[in-house]
Formats: structure tokens, C-alpha cells, sequence
């Protein structure tokens, strides 16, 4: 296949042969791509006669020859026709292979369609990735999350504070999407209110009958506690995280 330039000079040259008898100069040929350099059409020139639409005629100045043209393409760039023969038919269904430059209409398309989708959740203040501190519970803020995040059940966002569960690219700041639940399977990091007055994030371990919540940065000890005294809250599903 060739490149839109690579089609464009194999029309002009074409053109110019048949109109004139002879190929088209250089210059000529750099003025009629608007190239800035000789360098940029001999690149050109260079990849059709490799790929056989061209030939260069020995000991003659100004010697191309055009083999052949595309199969099913135009004979058209920008207006250039070429003549239709009974050996070689004009085609009608060419498509240059160029990407769209309609960016900023897709780009608008996609948020329209993210924000279509998208799940409001209320955020329930902060929650400890270190410490458990006092649960903050406030509705009165919201969040905006990706619909394909949450699924089905009741979810909840909470803002993270601290830096105990890093290796499981948890971080100070982040915002964390929690399915509310009161049951977890081991090893899923968990919502888990401690003595019905403080709320912590940590990854959740049975160990017989004690609870143990257990962090993911080597500075932090796990903690362990009675079953009494340990309530899951919600299971994690999901992170959001901003870059100031």
C-alpha cells in the first residue's frame, strides 16, 4: 500500500507525462507536494520504483517511467485526474489511508459518553491507610465514578489517609470506592470499624478466632483483635486517583 505522498507524486508524475511527454523535474515535483527538500521526493521516488510503480530510464535526464498504477484506487488526488483508457480503467473507489483529524470532536464524543455512564457516590470523609482514626461520615459531598467501577450493590467512596497499604498501590489521597458489605473473604483489603468508633483500611486475615488487619507497608505491625470487636464495613473494588 502506499502512503498518500507516495500516491500523490505517482499521479502528478503520470500527469505530467502524459501532458508534456517528459517526467517532471524535481523542483517541479517538490513545488507540487509543497515539500520543503529535493531529499523528501528522492525518499519518495525511492520507495515506488522498490515497490514497482515507477521505473528510472537509464542515461536520460528526467527519465521515469510509470509501470502501474494501484489497483481499485482513484486516478484522482486534489483534483488530479488522469485519463481513462479501454487498457486501463479509471477507478472509483479509492480511500487514502490518512487518520481523521477531528480530534477534539471525538475527544468530546468520549467524555460525552464517560459522563453518560458515569455513578455519583456519596464520599464519607477519610479513612485511615494507617492509624484507624474516627470514621468522618458526612454525605453532604459526592463523587463521580466510572459506572463499569461499581457493578451492582450499594457503593461508597472514602478519601484515603496515610501510607500504610503503598505496596498495594494504595496512596495518601487517593479516593477509594468500597461495595458495602459486611462479610469479606480472607486477604481482601476491607473497610473494618474497630470498637464501633474508628475506621481503618487494611487487608483482612482470620487467624482461628481473632481478626487480624493487616497493612502493606513493612513500617506498619498488624493489628489483631478480637471477632467482637472488629465490623466489616465494605470491601474495596476501586481506586481514583488525581494528578495535580
Amino acid at each position: 500500500m502506499l502512503t498518500r505522498k507516495q500516491y500523490e507524486l505517482l499521479v502528478y508524475i503520470k500527469k505530467h507525462l502524459d501532458t508534456h511527454g517528459v517526467s517532471p523535474s524535481f523542483d517541479e515535483m517538490k513545488e507540487a507536494l509543497a515539500l520543503k527538500s529535493k531529499s523528501g521526493i528522492h525518499r519518495l521516488i525511492t520507495g515506488l520504483e522498490e515497490r514497482g510503480f515507477i521505473r528510472r530510464l537509464a542515461h536520460r535526464a528526467r527519465a521515469l517511467e510509470v509501470v502501474r498504477l494501484p489497483e481499485n484506487h482513484l486516478a484522482a488526488i486534489h483534483g488530479a485526474q488522469l485519463p481513462a483508457s479501454p487498457a486501463r480503467p479509471q477507478a472509483s473507489n479509492f480511500q487514502p489511508n490518512v487518520i481523521r483529524g477531528d480530534f477534539r470532536q471525538q475527544l468530546a464524543g468520549a467524555v460525552a459518553a464517560a459522563n453518560a455512564s458515569a455513578a455519583t457516590l456519596p464520599l464519607y470523609g477519610k479513612i485511615a491507610a494507617g492509624q484507624p482514626i474516627e470514621a468522618v461520615v458526612d454525605s453532604s459531598e459526592t463523587v463521580d465514578v466510572p459506572g463499569d467501577m461499581v457493578g451492582r450493590g450499594e457503593h461508597f467512596a472514602l478519601t484515603v489517609a496515610g501510607d500504610s497499604m503503598i505496596e498495594a498501590g494504595i496512596l495518601d489521597g487517593d479516593t477509594a470506592i468500597i461495595r458495602r458489605s459486611d462479610t469479606a473473604d480472607n486477604g481482601e483489603i476491607v473497610v473494618a470499624l474497630v470498637d464501633n468508633s474508628e475506621v481503618t483500611l487494611k487487608r483482612l486475615r482470620r487467624r482461628g478466632a481473632s481478626i487480624a488487619l493487616e497493612p502493606a507497608n513493612r513500617a506498619y505491625e498488624t493489628r489483631i483483635f478480637g471477632p467482637d470487636r472488629v465490623r466489616i464495613q465494605g470491601r474495596l473494588v476501586g481506586l481514583i486517583r488525581r494528578y495535580a
